[in-house]
């Protein structure tokens, strides 16, 4: 699939993980590659930083562990009320795109 359009769904599920609870990087991988998303750590974290920048979503805490730190991240206002209309536009898109039609099965 291209990945322009599978950067889209990405941050859907990024915005979704985020309302339910902090997220961070590797647990946030995990549960894209749950999903049968392969994201490297350079798509992933750049990502982030741009709904960060965006002010979707909001570091809540950092913690050092080890070398490196980990960046827990939270949904802001602004990122629930975005993931709220992404939902009404996916519902909305499914309903013309994700049903098959009756010409795709030669009835119209």
């Amino acid at each position: 699939m291209a990945r322009e359009i599978l950067l889209a769904f990405w941050k859907v599920h990024i915005l979704h993980h985020a309302g339910e609870e902090p997220i961070y990087g590797q647990a946030i991988a995990r549960e894209l590659r749950r999903h049968g998303y392969d994201i490297s750590p350079g798509t992933l974290y750049p990502i982030l930083r741009r709904l960060e920048a965006h002010g979707w979503l909001r570091e809540c805490s950092a913690t050092r562990a080890g070398p490196k730190s980990r960046r827990d991240y939270t949904l802001t206002p602004a990122g629930r009320e975005v993931l709220e209309r992404l939902r009404d536009q996916v519902r909305e898109l499914y309903d013309e795109v994700g049903r098959t039609s009756s010409k795709e099965h030669g009835n119209g």
